[in-house]
């Protein structure tokens, strides 16, 4: 945990991103870090939770944490959460809080909200389009022999 939080320590003050850090745990050894990189690469889905499962995975050559741990310096955002589900880890540890974020302006109390609401009442207009069309793809994804279930 003290590395996770380290790198956010060091990601403020080198003016690359936002205050949080993230390391992934196998075996006792760190194999992969992260750092807020949404400012320096001009990408929203850069958090450091969402980095260190990219690089542990690209190290590991798998799609799957299986047997790691995530340390996080903040309690993860919807987005990183639902990246970590998918990743499977074994554990989560975080440091802050979500409401010490969002005692800094890093609130995503919106998204949790919006989550809970029918997608045709939410705040961003979203409308579904070509289902008909679209379930071709999980048609034959169901009844593919060349697949990698996950």
């Amino acid at each position: 945990m003290r590395e996770a939080i380290k790198l956010s320590i060091d990601n403020v003050k080198s003016g690359k991103g936002g205050p949080f850090g993230a390391v992934i745990v196998k075996d006792g050894k760190i194999i992969a870090h992260g750092t807020n990189e949404v400012t320096s690469s001009n990408d929203p889905t850069a958090h450091a939770e969402v980095v260190a499962i990219r690089n542990a995975c690209r190290m590991l050559g798998t799609f799957q944490l299986d047997n790691c741990d995530i340390y996080t310096s903040c309690e993860p955002c919807p987005m990183c959460l639902g990246a970590i589900y998918w990743s499977r880890p074994a554990r989560l540890f975080f440091a802050n809080t979500k409401k010490d974020a969002a005692d800094i302006n890093f609130d995503d109390q919106i998204i949790y909200q919006e989550l809970e609401i029918p997608y045709q009442d939410r705040k961003l207009f979203t409308k579904q389009l070509l289902r008909e069309e679209a379930l071709e793809a999980f048609k034959l994804w169901s009844t593919s022999n060349n697949k990698i279930e996950y």
